[in-house]
């Protein structure tokens, strides 16, 4: 039976989700992302000027200062309603995308549709990306939901989060997921947008990637292991209930599903990668666009600037990321974002 003090809601849920995430070690403790492992080569004649350096890309037919979102993380709870604002204003300011969290509760009720509209509200020329859970696609008989949640938030693509070890950990989890891939198929062919489909922290295999590609799908977020352990988030959450901690480091780590997933977007031209879980820094940015992403996402450290600095603190880490993925660009004799897809990058073997 759920641990009677934890509360079965959604909007309850969300917010332990986020005062966890902003209070405690949620790491992965044991499993690192891969990123260290990889070296950019050192072009000491780069040919280029630092001011040349254009790091703006395109991303769901929008120009963007950098390929760089905010990925999913809340909604659907009274607090929310700062938070995604603050999100929004500074992602506007700077021209990144950003994510809105899963949209479940918007499908139970209208209470609290405002704290998802609000990111169009305050970011009304950045692509926005809308978000539902596995387990809600395997349920659905038809997509028209799903549509209403795209119009609540001016969607320009909606992603569908798998999330099966999380499902598995959560007192309140759904495990149901027979029928995702026929959901995700319908969603493909009826939305009028495009479908992402990501995982929230355990990576996308080879073999999904195959699958998602076979039925349509133009973007996949590989949201690896190495930072945030939502394993851990549900965890520290199932207090009293039995469970070992074996789970806190399960996963794909991100470097090695965007590396296999990289080759699969080279066959197929189609196929759009983003690249996220565990990114801390513009040079890990960058060496994610020289392994083969499209776009970088970043969630934790994001929160975490806008809780401690306000829009303020957000805007300074944005700015220091873009600093270190132009300086990595310019180290590598890159002048714009598809140069630096194809710059120089070294695998070192520890010892």
């Amino acid at each position: 039976m759920p641990n009677a003090r934890l509360s079965r809601t959604t909007p309850s849920r969300k917010k332990q989700h986020v005062d966890i995430i902003l209070t405690k070690d949620v790491q992965f403790r044991h499993k690192a992302t891969g990123l260290d492992e990889w070296e950019f080569v050192h072009n000491a004649l780069p040919e280029l000027n630092l001011s040349e350096v254009d790091s703006s890309t395109e991303f769901l037919g929008k120009r963007i200062s950098l390929p760089l979102m905010v990925s999913s993380m809340t909604g659907g709870y009274a607090e929310a309603f700062r938070i995604n604002k603050g999100l929004a204003e500074v992602c506007e300011e700077v021209r990144i995308g950003m994510g809105v969290g899963s949209q479940r509760q918007a499908l139970e009720n209208a209470a609290y549709h405002r704290t998802f509209a609000v990111v169009r509200e305050a970011a009304p020329t950045i692509p926005i990306v809308g978000n539902i859970g596995a387990a809600e696609v395997a349920s659905m008989t038809s997509t028209k939901g799903i549509e209403r949640l795209a119009r609540l938030i001016g969607a320009d693509a909606f992603a569908v989060h798998l999330n099966p070890l999380q499902e598995f950990l959560q007192p309140e989890g759904n495990t149901r997921f027979k029928g995702v891939l026929r959901g995700i198929t319908s969603l493909v062919r009826e939305l009028p947008i495009p479908v992402i489909v990501k995982e929230i922290g355990g990576g996308i295999s080879i073999d999904v990637a195959r699958r998602l590609r076979d039925t349509g799908v133009q973007y996949i977020d590989v949201a690896g292991a190495g930072g945030t352990s939502w394993a851990g988030v549900e965890i520290l959450r199932r207090k009293g209930l039995p469970l070992t901690p074996l789970f806190w480091d399960w996963g794909i780590p991100t470097a090695t599903a965007l590396h296999e997933i990289s080759a699969l977007r080279r066959r197929d031209g189609r196929l759009r990668v983003i690249a996220s879980g565990g990114i801390n820094s513009g040079m890990d940015a960058a060496k994610c666009l020289a392994l083969g992403a499209d776009l970088v996402g970043a969630a934790r450290p994001m929160l975490k600037a806008l809780h401690e600095g306000g829009r303020k603190g957000l805007r300074t880490l944005i700015d220091t990321w873009a600093l270190e993925l132009r300086g990595s660009m310019f180290l590598t004799g890159s002048p714009n974002i598809d140069a630096l897809r194809h710059a120089p990058i070294t695998r070192y073997q520890a010892g």
